[in-house]
C-alpha cells in the first residue's frame, strides 16, 4: 500500500503525454476508463474501481492505493520523457 495526495496523484496525471493513458491501459491490459478511475475518475459503467481509498485533507485529501502498478507504469512514462529530455553530455 502506497499514500499520496489527490493534488500529487492529479499532477502526475497532467503530466503524463497524450495517448498515456491509453498506453498504460493496453500495456497493464485494462480498459482505459479503469486506468482514469486510478487518477480520480468516475466512470464506473466502462471503467472498474482500482483500489483506491480517499481520506479528506489538505492538498486535496489522502489517497491510500491498494497496488500501485498504474502509478509505477505512469511514473516510468515520465522517467523516459526526462530522459530524453536531458541533454548528452561529452
Amino acid at each position: 500500500m502506497r499514500t499520496i495526495t489527490f493534488n500529487e496523484l492529479r499532477r502526475i496525471k497532467d503530466s503524463l503525454p497524450t495517448g498515456s493513458m491509453h498506453r498504460i491501459a493496453d500495456e497493464l491490459g485494462l480498459n482505459v476508463d479503469t486506468v482514469r478511475n486510478f487518477f480520480g475518475g468516475h466512470n464506473f459503467k466502462e471503467g472498474k474501481s482500482v483500489g483506491i481509498h480517499l481520506e479528506p485533507g489538505p492538498d486535496g485529501g489522502l489517497v491510500m492505493l491498494d497496488d500501485t502498478t498504474v502509478l509505477d507504469r505512469a511514473l516510468k512514462i515520465l522517467d523516459e520523457i526526462n530522459a530524453s529530455a536531458e541533454p548528452v553530455r561529452a
